[in-house]
């Protein structure tokens, strides 16, 4: 359900570029149609979604939180070190994290509590030494996204979901339109840099 999640998410974390962490973004179906034409025919909103399915397999995308707390338990940290060493090694990536309640109290009461929990993210994963500009947005959903639906406290809806949000604009790596080299580039589980595109660079020439 998570794996389905994070790129059904997708399709709407692609639709903006350029909101402060916190930002209300828009709900629209990515932009608008020129922008869709221009992402599908580079290929690149191919490539983000499978990046979205690559994080998603090789990282825990999701931390937990006590009831009516924002506060990060060490599970909670363990988790997002773990995020923080996948998201160094691909540094032409952009990522968006999500905050969620459960269904206990109000409907605004909970939009802010989200929020404030998928802020807590963001500023764990920057003192990691991610960039707050890869970390391009942090939106709450409150209740509205349960993933068990239950009206009492459910430790599972209180969560934060972080996933791939797109590609950073005129990154050197990508000026040549190589999204391919990041999508197969080799996941180092040690998070040691990667530091060359070897094994993308063969693995591309492979499809061409």
């Amino acid at each position: 359900m998570i794996k389905h999640a994070a790129v059904l998410g997708l399709g709407l974390s692609l639709t903006a570029c350029g909101y402060e962490a916190g930002h209300e973004l828009d709900r629209g179906s990515f932009g608008n149609s020129t922008l869709n034409n221009s992402l599908v025919m580079s290929g690149e909103r191919d490539y983000a979604v499978q990046l979205a399915h690559r994080f998603a397999q090789e990282v825990p995308p999701t931390i937990n939180f006590d009831f009516d707390s924002a506060q990060l338990d060490a599970n909670a940290r363990a988790v997002l070190d773990k995020q923080a060493t996948w998201i160094k090694q691909f540094p032409e990536i952009r990522f968006r994290v999500y905050g969620h309640t459960d269904a206990v109290g109000s409907s605004g009461y909970n939009k802010s509590l989200g929020l404030r929990r998928a802020r807590a993210a963001v500023r764990y994963l920057s003192s990691r030494g991610i960039s707050r500009s890869r970390l391009e947005a942090v939106v709450s959903y409150g209740e509205t996204q349960p993933l068990i639906v239950s009206q009492t406290r459910e430790r599972q809806n209180r969560r934060t979901v972080t996933e791939v949000s797109g590609f950073l604009k005129n990154h050197p790596s990508l000026l040549d339109g190589k999204y391919a080299q990041v999508v197969y580039r080799e996941y180092i589980a040690s998070a040691v840099p990667a530091t060359s595109l070897t094994t993308a660079e063969s693995l591309t020439s492979t499809l061409e």
